[in-house]
């Protein structure tokens, strides 16, 4: 059973708890998304101190800073939810690399922040129409648009992986978002953390 507000997805059921429960747009801090440069207020490059500074500017408080699984450079993490939220609800991710600069941010479907691509809204859609959005923002930009092996829609040359994440029976869109990966990947789906594919 599942609890969505009817104001973020319209087919809502009535008479559940709120295990599943998704904030609407109007609830959600507003990001702007530039890619390989910032999301939101984080800007790639950035410490963990300094990523941590400016999130508790922006509301959300730290639920942990730890990694179990290094990947690649990715070495720590950062888990921050709103400050009142329920523990569980981590509404971004920051990933650290050994250089100790931020290196990749994932948005929670549910309860993180609305995150825009040139007023394309990446965070908490129906995966199938964010995915072909993103093929007709990327074809017009003279961008090969390309799925993963999951199905998720992947653009290298923006830095962004859009997963499907569940909310009881309801896939909706999870980003991630990567800095210059070159150095040590090949692609943005190589990017993505164990911890992160956890995730469901």
């Amino acid at each position: 059973m599942i609890s969505v507000p009817r104001e973020a997805v319209p087919w809502c059921l009535e008479g559940c708890d709120q295990m599943w429960s998704v904030a609407n747009d109007a609830e959600r801090a507003q990001w702007n998304f530039v890619p390989f440069v910032t999301v939101g207020p984080l800007r790639f490059g950035m410490s963990v101190e300094e990523v941590a500074t400016v999130m508790g500017a922006q509301g959300f408080t730290s639920t942990h800073s730890s990694m179990s699984r290094p990947h690649g450079a990715l070495v720590q993490q950062a888990g921050f939810r709103s400050k009142d939220a329920r523990r569980y609800e981590e509404a971004v991710t920051a990933y650290v690399g050994k250089s100790g600069d931020l290196a990749a941010v994932a948005v929670d479907a549910l309860c993180g922040p609305q995150v825009s691509l040139d007023g394309l809204r990446l965070v908490g859609r129906v995966p199938s129409e964010l995915a072909e959005q993103l093929q007709g923002y990327s074809e017009e930009r003279g961008m090969v648009p390309t799925v993963s092996v999951e199905g998720d829609a992947v653009s290298d040359e923006l830095g962004l992986l859009v997963r499907a994440q569940r909310a009881g029976d309801i896939l909706l869109s999870r980003a991630f978002f990567v800095a210059n990966f070159q150095d040590w990947a090949y692609t943005v789906h190589d990017c993505v953390p164990a911890d992160e594919w956890d995730i469901r």
